[in-house]
């Protein structure tokens, strides 16, 4: 006794035959340009890995400023990483990777956008662009921190100002006195 399997046969009893995707399109490198669309982000990561390393190539660096770690290292890292990325994207992509489509693990989408976090974040950027001049980075850099923290969510009032004080001296160390990259140091100029 056999049976037949009624995937394979349509209502005449016939065997059907599937069409490519292609074919069915009408155009075949449109539909093979839309079925590989991360493609577009790969050349994106190109476009900036050669802008950022453009950019690095020509920047005014003085001689005293020369040595293993300057201004150009983080550019010229930043830019290889893109490159580096874009060509491995692209090679999963041709070889037939593709993206899983966005879950919303803990995402509500029914639920409106959060304007005053956006808000709050959007003033926290533009206070600290206006005060990196008169107080500095170390200041404007801990206001910085702190405020995108309180915007984000944290309420540790006692630790997070002590974090984002932290953090903003390490990075005006690291950038003033490893890479070689100025920052105003405003008030507290002398004592850093």
């Amino acid at each position: 006794m056999t049976t037949e399997s009624s995937e394979s046969t349509g209502p005449t009893g016939s065997a059907e035959t599937a069409e490519p995707a292609a074919a069915s399109g009408g155009g075949g490198a449109r539909a093979w340009l839309r079925e590989r669309s991360e493609l577009g982000v790969c050349l994106l990561l190109f476009a900036l890995g050669v802008l950022v390393l453009t950019d690095a190539l020509t920047m005014d660096v003085d001689i005293a400023q020369r040595g293993p770690i300057g201004p150009r290292t983080v550019p010229f890292v930043v830019g290889a990483g893109l490159l580096l990325v874009g060509a491995l994207l692209a090679a999963d992509v041709l070889r037939g990777g593709r993206g899983e489509a966005e879950g919303g693990e803990d995402v509500d989408l029914d639920e409106p956008a959060d304007w005053r976090t956006v808000f709050l974040l959007t003033g926290v950027f533009l206070g600290a662009a206006v005060l990196i001049g008169p107080l500095g980075f170390p200041i404007a850099g801990a206001l910085l921190f702190w405020g995108a923290a309180y915007a984000l969510g944290s309420r540790h009032h006692g630790r997070d100002p002590l974090i984002a004080a932290g953090l903003s001296l390490f990075t005006y160390f690291v950038f003033d006195n490893l890479l070689g990259v100025p920052l105003p140091g405003g008030p507290l100029m002398g004592v850093l």
